[in-house]
């Protein structure tokens, strides 16, 4: 019989002026962290996307690569005048930016970590954030691509000897992005250009299937665009950004959010209730949900489902973030000041669920903010785990993990769906339930009558609120909620008598 893995340890990266340490992960064996890996001078650090790597920016001019489980350098990259870097999704491969005089300067390199060769070189005149970094890959590297005129490039990434393997011809593109998990598909952004619309189109990846998009979406009023693809590469949100906002509501200009999918069922705005911008839209781990903060203050948040359907409404708050849980599907985490509960994380800066999901780590850190640095570690349920205050504080994650190497939480292990499923279920047997209670409620004038009808969809929204506020589908509250409820009721009152008195 086959053993079961123990899951891997939570570990967490402290970066401050000194350089970064490795911490050991909650749970605290002794209340406070154990140090894993002493502080090493360094400008910049990041993960690799799995976890396997770590990248360390030593100087202007060596690049370190570290095996993240044994916490040992295995690389040092000599990298003259290096100005940015990235390490590819698996660890693979790091691409650095270095400053360039000329054109004959081929500034770009793709390095490759095992062994510290160049397998890939560039030139780049500039760095922004829609052109670095340079070459994209898929989550699994399986495909390789970099935005050139009027064209995005595909590379073999096992084999970056045999060049540019295919090109997308996309006219204006602007800037793209590369499906995660699978790398099937490609989004292209075209600005407005002469009176023409500004559009989105998704392409497929494979060179045989290029001839024309999948999916197209036009739009007016157009000066950038965020892409953001859910994990199984079928659906991609677009928020659209315009400098200027017509109604002259907001200095920051508008913006609206499509809705494309890859096999071209939906193509067009998702249904918002609110004016105002888009804070923030995030899919789930299950991509069969994703969640939009969006309008004018107080914000608004929404679960939607694939299909663009509204599947909850979260209410409204001083809100602009919002973090799905990795092990819960329909539990989220929503932010302004970062309040979890009855806890607030004043003036954070950074916010993200642990990879097993039980814990919740908020940061405030410099140079946002250059007071109150420090970490707040919270529990899933918005208890106070851990804190610590720096005097100066740069950069604080955890070590990325796949969420389907840790347990489940048994809190929160119902999903939307499962909830969906289960009372439309219950409402295919609602007509003999329906009878049975009729007759009760007439032989006996205590029992309630039977509510109204409600169909599948509100029942299911009302079963996912009674998950998230403590309130019983029934509209009866939690001795939590209740209590919380007469706390503030109390507060009101005392605010009124203070005001009549004062006045």
């Amino acid at each position: 019989m086959a053993v079961a893995e123990p899951p891997p340890p939570l570990d967490i990266l402290v970066r401050d002026p000194e350089g970064f340490t490795i911490w050991s992960g909650p749970p605290f064996s002794i209340g406070e962290p154990s140090v894993k890996l002493n502080k090493v001078p360094c400008t910049s650090t990041k993960f690799s996307e799995d976890g396997s790597r770590l990248m360390v920016i030593r100087s202007d001019s060596v690049i370190s690569i570290y095996d993240s489980k044994n916490l040992v350098e295995i690389r040092s990259l000599q990298v003259p005048n290096v100005l940015a870097a990235s390490i590819s999704p698996c660890g693979t491969y790091v691409q650095t930016f270095q400053k360039s005089t000329s054109p004959q300067d081929k500034n770009v390199v793709v390095w490759k970590t095992d062994t510290g060769e160049s397998v890939y070189q560039v030139f780049q005149k500039n760095m922004t954030k829609t052109t670095w970094p340079s070459v994209r890959f898929s989550s699994d590297e399986a495909v390789a691509c970099r935005l050139a005129t009027n064209e995005a490039q595909f590379f073999d990434p096992g084999d970056f000897s045999k060049g540019i393997t295919h090109r997308l011809r996309v006219p204006g593109i602007a800037a793209f992005e590369l499906s995660r998990t699978p790398g099937s598909h490609v989004a292209a952004f075209v600005p407005e250009s002469k009176g023409m619309p500004g559009n989105v189109q998704i392409f497929a990846c494979a060179k045989e299937l290029q001839n024309q998009p999948v999916a197209r979406k036009s739009f007016f009023r157009c000066s950038s665009v965020q892409l953001n693809w859910n994990y199984g590469s079928t659906g991609l949100l677009v928020v659209v950004q315009s400098d200027v906002d017509k109604t002259n509501q907001s200095y920051y200009g508008e913006s609206k959010l499509n809705y494309l999918t890859t096999d071209g069922t939906y193509e067009g705005l998702v249904p918002l209730r609110k004016e105002g911008p888009v804070h923030d839209v995030q899919w789930s781990s299950s991509s069969k949900e994703f969640a939009v903060v969006y309008g004018f203050m107080p914000a608004m948040a929404t679960i939607f489902d694939k299909k663009c359907n509204p599947l909850l409404e979260l209410g409204t708050g001083p809100y602009n973030t919002i973090r799905w849980n990795p092990k819960g599907k329909c539990i989220l985490g929503l932010f302004g000041k970062e309040e979890m509960g009855a806890t607030k994380a004043e003036l954070s800066v950074t916010s993200e669920w642990s990879p097993d999901g039980r814990y919740f780590m908020t940061a405030t850190t410099a140079p946002r903010l250059q007071v109150d640095n420090g970490i707040k570690i919270f529990h899933h349920n918005g208890l106070l785990y851990f804190k610590r205050m720096f005097d100066k504080l740069f950069q604080v994650d955890w070590k990325p993990e796949s969420p389907d190497k840790f347990g489940d939480i048994a809190e929160l292990s119902n999903s939307v769906d499962s909830l969906k499923l289960e009372e439309t279920t219950k409402q295919g047997q609602g007509s003999k339930t329906t009878q049975t209670s009729s007759k009760t409620a007439g032989s006996n004038p205590s029992v309630q009558k039977p509510a109204a009808y409600r169909t599948p969809h509100a029942k299911a929204a009302a079963a996912v609120q009674a998950e998230l506020f403590g309130v019983s589908p029934s509209g009866e509250m939690s001795k939590n909620a209740l209590k919380n409820k007469k706390k503030r009721e109390k507060q009101r009152e005392k605010k009124a008598a203070e005001a009549a008195g004062g006045s």
